[in-house]
């Protein structure tokens, strides 16, 4: 140990990586943005929920979205599929049809098979349950810009109703009249 090395600045440094350490072992990693999240399978394997994210990212397909928003969808479909037998044998009969290499394929070929299934029960559970959940994720919250409910706020004309920055400016002519 450095002897010039003071008592607080060890403690400040080893809390730093104890709570690193500890977060991304944690469940709590899943909400945290970046390369690493886990999620608890219970039942689906680990190559299956590989298909299932590949399945997700094809039908809302945000590149720069990270996956452990993708991540809550497969852990709700996870979950239905362990209280439902027969939407967990939907499930992994949907899997096996998508072939293995579903997951590691090229997006244009995952889109093509997803278009011959499109139809299908499992094609339109795992739709459903992508847009019901993923964009209900604090990360995508985060990502698209959305700051939440702001009715306990004082509501959308006090906090952000003037908010879209992506939109050029109306004229004043074509504006109408101001709600306040």
């Amino acid at each position: 140990m450095n002897p010039h090395l003071r008592r607080r600045d060890f403690l400040k440094t080893a809390t730093g990586l104890l709570t690193g350490v500890v977060v991304t072992g944690s469940p709590l990693v899943v909400i945290a943005p970046g390369r690493a999240w886990a999620i608890d399978l219970m039942a689906v394997t680990t190559a299956e929920a590989a298909a299932l994210m590949a399945m997700a990212r094809t039908i809302a397909p945000h590149d720069k979205l990270d996956d452990a928003a993708y991540a809550f969808v497969i852990q709700a479909i996870d979950a239905n599929a362990l209280r439902d037998y027969r939407l967990r044998k939907v499930i992994k009969e949907g899997i096996a049809a998508l072939g293995p290499g579903f997951a590691k394929s090229a997006e244009n070929n995952r889109v093509a098979v997803l278009k011959k299934i499109e139809r299908s029960e499992f094609f339109e559970t795992v739709r459903l349950k992508t847009l019901q959940v993923l964009y209900a994720t604090p990360i995508a919250y985060a990502y698209f810009g959305y700051e939440g409910e702001v009715f306990s706020k004082g509501g959308y004309l006090q906090r952000g109703f003037n908010d879209l920055r992506w939109l050029p400016d109306v004229p004043l002519q074509d504006s109408g009249p101001m709600p306040i």
